[in-house]
């Protein structure tokens, strides 16, 4: 038996430091953007290779390594609940003649009834809550009006750390003039919140339990 269970408490006590950052999660610009050429001096006053952006979209980012604030508004709920009843009765009496051999039975002895119930229900609920701020940098932009946006915060704290991963498409017209956005306006959105430490290892089942849960049968 010390056998067996020995490589189940070797992987239980080296996963028991919380989750970690996804790998391969990999930053919006992977490489520095090119340094932008000077426009030729062609005689025009309108130059559109030297970072042209229409008055109407102000200082909104909206080219690939601009930042974006996206405000996590993440709510949801989920509620469920179904029942059952069922009845059912019925019964049966026959009277025996009062002359002949049949007269020995009492009406009590041919008589038969019967009635079945049943009664269930069941209810499920469920809710989440994610609230904060995460920039994200625009890992692309396509002709649509529409970004890839992608980013991630690691925060190092005196009893752990925190990570927040975050990636999906966003229209440009959607980001406000402080260049946010909530996160409820993100399609595809992938949100990856975790921490490890002390505080997460400590609202965790022990290795020990975590085993004996998995082959409980009860």
């Amino acid at each position: 038996m010390a056998v067996t269970i020995a490589p189940f408490l070797l992987v239980s006590c080296m996963g028991s430091g919380g989750a970690k950052p996804q790998q391969g999660f990999e930053a919006s610009v992977a490489t520095p953007l090119p340094a932008q050429t000077p426009a030729s001096a062609n005689g025009a006053i309108f130059q559109a290779a030297s970072g042209y952006a229409a008055l109407t979209s102000g200082a909104r980012a909206s080219r690939r390594g601009d930042i974006i604030t996206i405000l996590l508004v993440e709510n949801t709920r989920a509620a469920k609940s179904n029942s059952a009843a069922k009845d059912r009765e019925g019964g049966i009496s026959l009277a025996p003649p009062t002359t002949g051999l049949l007269s020995l039975f009492s009406p009590s002895d041919v008589a038969t009834s019967g009635s079945q119930n049943f009664t269930g229900t069941g209810k499920a609920a469920q809710s989440n809550s994610l609230q904060g701020q995460v920039s994200v940098t625009v890992a692309e932009s396509y002709a649509n009006g529409t970004m890839l946006v992608r980013g991630q915060k690691l925060t190092s704290l005196n009893r752990g750390e925190e990570h927040v991963q975050f990636s999906g498409l966003i229209r440009a017209i959607d980001v406000s003039s402080e260049n946010t956005i909530p996160s409820n306006k993100v399609a595809d959105a992938r949100i990856i919140y975790g921490g490890s430490g002390e505080i997460a290892t400590a609202s965790k089942q022990g290795w020990l339990q975590s085993f004996f849960s998995i082959i409980s049968p009860f």
